[in-house]
């Protein structure tokens, strides 16, 4: 009746793939909005909104992780339920 839970890591490769290609790609858009040939004003513009738009991003996962985890243990908790109501069941008869 029980179900074996797998905890799923990732690979070395992968965390440093993906932090590698957080700083190249937030680097390269730097770089573009200092080099723009524009005021430095509209740099700073853009360079708020590059800011903004990385916390959001953080924000957004984050929430979604939450939501995922939050729904993987009321899975747990209602599994939980089930199981108590059988091994009842079965003391029954």
């Amino acid at each position: 009746m029980g179900k074996e839970h797998f905890n799923q890591s990732h690979s070395n490769a992968w965390v440093i793939q993906t932090w590698l290609s957080f700083i190249i790609s937030i680097s390269a858009t730097s770089l573009g909005i200092i080099y723009l040939p524009v005021d430095i004003w509209i740099k700073g513009y853009m360079g708020m909104g590059l800011i903004f738009s990385v916390g959001s991003t953080v924000s957004l996962t984050k929430t979604q992780r939450d939501i995922h985890e939050s729904s993987r243990m009321i899975a747990k908790i209602e599994e939980a339920k089930v199981e108590r109501i059988l091994a009842e069941h079965n003391q029954i008869n």
